[in-house]
């Protein structure tokens, strides 16, 4: 459990700090992203998720 609140305070930190350093840049961005459609945000999103796992399975690889 330790763990688990450690990596998803990192993944807090990550995801937020964008908008704490570029505020006006993510305003931009997120108007950008309202313009995808859904099958492009699921495949980034997919994506995402596949590289994430790929991540954990490299780093868990070491142990």
């Amino acid at each position: 459990m330790k763990f688990f609140l450690c990596v998803l305070g990192m993944v807090m930190i990550v995801e937020g700090l964008p908008y704490f350093a570029f505020p006006e840049k993510m305003k931009v961005w997120m108007a950008k992203a309202l313009e995808l459609s859904p099958g492009n945000m699921r495949i980034m999103g997919l994506m995402l998720m596949l590289a994430g796992l790929l991540l954990v399975a490299m780093g868990r690889a070491g142990d």
